[in-house]
């Protein structure tokens, strides 16, 4: 197993706000959590990588190559984030830094994680751009955060995450703020993209039917535990906890539908 969570437990303030969460993502499997705002989903996404906020306190374990992840200094954490473990956010807004180009935020990412040179990691940005079937790379490497759309920011985010050959991939809520064209658009860039590269995937989202998309086993949290589990297509057929049925009712994603195939 890459990615083995056991009994993960996180507090801020002196609440809960994940209680005995335990799953495991092998090489190369496509996992998700799903829940309503305030689940603890992201939380959880957060502490696999270290980035828990200040004053939160995470018990239990987090393997990943067997290797214990819970307690070790940041510096360490730092080392695995980009190189072995990338990150996509919900908002590329945010998660981009607006004074810098596309294509250098890109390139820095490869710098960091693959040694590249600055003429290497340059040309890797384009590469990469093409990959993530941007427009134009050569042109859109060279515009900054503002200049492009919110499915193009998404794009160089997830370029970005690519750009250190990570053997597993944390997507937390990457399409949440887009409409439904460029959603469908960007899970199926992820599912080739996860595909192509061998990687995991642990995909964080409040959309069952965007969940069918992407990812084959699941579990489902409800104030930080996990109350129902299994197949993603199981969960969207016959859902059998209350919260799994409301999240079904509330699915918005329009490119499942029941007894589809699986292409």
């Amino acid at each position: 197993m890459s990615l083995e969570v056991e009994g993960l437990s996180i507090e801020i303030g002196g609440a809960t706000l994940v209680e005995d969460v335990s799953f495991s993502v092998p090489d190369g499997a496509r996992f998700g959590l799903i829940g309503e705002s305030g689940s603890g989903k992201s939380l959880t996404s957060l502490a696999l990588l270290g980035l828990l906020p200040d004053g939160a306190r995470a018990i239990g374990s987090i393997r990943w190559d067997g290797r214990e992840l819970l307690g070790r200094p940041d510096r360490e954490l730092a080392a695995l984030r980009g190189s072995e473990i990338g990150m996509v956010f919900q908002e590329p807004r945010t998660a981009l830094n607006p004074i810098r180009t596309a294509g250098r935020q890109i390139a820095e990412a490869a710098r960091i994680h693959r040694g590249a040179s600055r003429d290497e990691a340059a040309r890797l940005a384009v590469s990469l751009a093409e990959r993530v079937r941007l427009p134009d790379p050569e042109a859109i490497v060279r515009r900054y955060p503002h200049q492009l759309s919110g499915g193009q920011r998404q794009r160089v985010a997830i370029a970005a995450a690519l750009a250190g050959r990570p053997r597993l991939l944390v997507a937390d809520e990457p399409t949440t703020a887009l409409d439904v064209t460029i959603q469908a658009e960007i899970l199926d860039l992820l599912g080739r993209l996860v595909a192509d590269e061998g990687m995991s995937l642990v995909f964080i989202t409040h959309d069952l039917a965007v969940l069918g998309q992407v990812a084959e086993h699941a579990a489902v949290l409800e104030r930080g535990r996990i109350v129902e589990r299994g197949p993603v297509r199981r969960l969207l057929a016959a859902p059998e906890h209350p919260v799994t049925q409301g999240l079904l009712r509330d699915a918005t994603a329009t490119l499942w539908r029941p007894g589809g195939s699986d292409d």
